[in-house]
């Protein structure tokens, strides 16, 4: 790992893409997103088709959500005891066939709702693999000093997919009237991906060399809790997604609020990807190098800002511009969280914190969907929306308070993992 001075030097905007096995990960990342993505537009739009229930749409958060929840400690001692690669081109591939039984089940005269969830169940099992393994792969395909950059750029392209594979997704499913294109798209984008990954060279093989144990695999949870600024990080993006995520009732606002139909839905799920993306462009070339904490508290709080602004709009720019600011902001935690998880972490226990994040983000997204689908049914769309947004400003505060070394956090570079942290537990 570089030394503290080195990565503090002033890198190019485009570092990252010097490594040919980052370039070759971040298109295999491309097309997986945006798979992903036009795969959740038609999901969202079919399970609501099918059913008219907001809690149907919270049900399809839920069932990605249990094998996440259930999985994470195995999925994050996994990627620290093998090769982080072939891990993530077995899920690409698995997320393929899921992609392809969707398609089945679509073109069925009756599509089984109990059918779909359980393939969602299915992708959520990949997830919960998928994640640890995505996100400690990374630092092993460019320089240490480099690492920011790179976390920029992947955040960038997964921006890109998350803006065109929902304006895709739409698209083919308004043409087709039917989710079962979308669900061969997703397919074969998947099964490209998977051949990409397998062309990296970089092998991380095995970085816990300590024989497995229920200590080892809890090692990720207390270095969490011990490292306060991870735990800090973490827990204010969960909360903050968790109440403010208005993701989840689009297809809702779309339909009956709105009145924008499956395209108008399309550009609804694209705009918080394009403001994302817009901003992590805009980070590439101007990082954050100082008071990096108080900037994620005060993104996090514009998230709120933007969500309430949202929940109350009926007017289809309005709302557009809303999703952006909700991107913006979000990237801005995004970049921060990611690049502190990393380099704050000493590398044998890269996959069990990113395991545990993992359940975070899931617990923040899928959970969220179910919580914005239940108050949804009880107390209404709007409400729900705008509560949720005004809960997420109320805990920026709250955090601000709570958690003073985030507030202090500086120059992200400045986290590495000291030799303290990096000495192994006993099992």
């Amino acid at each position: 790992m570089a030394t503290v001075p080195d990565a503090l030097e002033p890198t190019s905007p485009l570092a990252a893409f010097k490594s040919r096995d980052f370039r070759v990960y971040a298109v295999a990342r491309l097309l997986a997103t945006m798979a992903y993505q036009m795969q959740s537009v038609a999901v969202g739009f079919q399970v609501y088709d099918l059913t008219r229930d907001p809690l149907a749409l919270g049900y399809v958060g839920l069932a990605q959500f249990l094998p996440i929840a259930g999985l994470s400690l195995v999925a994050g001692h996994t990627a620290d005891r093998f090769d982080r690669r072939v891990i993530l081109s077995l899920c690409y591939f698995t997320s393929s066939l899921a992609a392809l039984a969707l398609f089945l089940l679509a073109r069925s005269p009756s599509p089984d709702l109990r059918a779909i969830y359980a393939v969602l169940v299915l992708l959520g099992t990949v997830r919960a693999f998928q994640g640890p393994a995505g996100s400690s792969f990374l630092p092993a395909l460019v320089p240490a000093a480099h690492f920011q950059n790179a976390v920029t750029w992947q955040s960038t392209l997964w921006q890109v997919g998350a803006i065109g594979g929902p304006s895709l997704g739409g698209l083919l499913y308004g043409v087709w009237r039917a989710p079962a294109p979308v669900y061969l798209a997703s397919s074969l984008a998947l099964a490209a991906a998977c051949a990409g990954l397998l062309a990296v060279r970089a092998r991380t093989g095995r970085m816990e060399k300590r024989p497995p144990s229920l200590a080892t695999a809890l090692a990720g949870l207390r270095y969490v809790y011990r490292k306060k600024i991870l735990l800090a990080s973490i827990s204010l993006d969960f909360v903050a997604v968790f109440l403010g995520g208005a993701v989840a009732l689009l297809p809702i606002y779309a339909t009956d609020v709105l009145h924008v139909g499956p395209q108008g839905f399309g550009l609804l799920r694209a705009a918080p990807a394009a403001g994302a993306g817009l901003m992590a462009v805009l980070l590439a070339f101007r990082p954050i190098r100082r008071q990096a904490g108080r900037k994620m508290l005060l993104c996090v709080g514009l998230f709120g800002l933007a969500t309430v602004v949202f929940g109350l709009s009926r007017s289809f720019p309005l709302s557009l511009l809303a999703l952006t600011v909700i991107g913006a902001t979000d990237m801005v935690s995004v970049v921060v969280r990611m690049t502190l998880e990393q380099l704050a972490t000493p590398p044998e226990m890269r996959g069990r914190v990113s395991a545990v994040n993992m359940v975070f983000v899931g617990a923040s997204n899928e959970l969220g969907e179910l919580e914005s689908g239940t108050l949804a049914r009880l107390i209404g769309t709007v409400p729900t929306v705008v509560i949720g947004g005004l809960g997420t400003m109320a805990v920026v505060l709250l955090w601000g308070w709570l958690f003073p070394e985030l507030r202090a956090v500086d120059r992200l570079e400045d986290t590495r993992a000291s030799t303290e942290d990096d000495a192994p537990e006993t099992a």
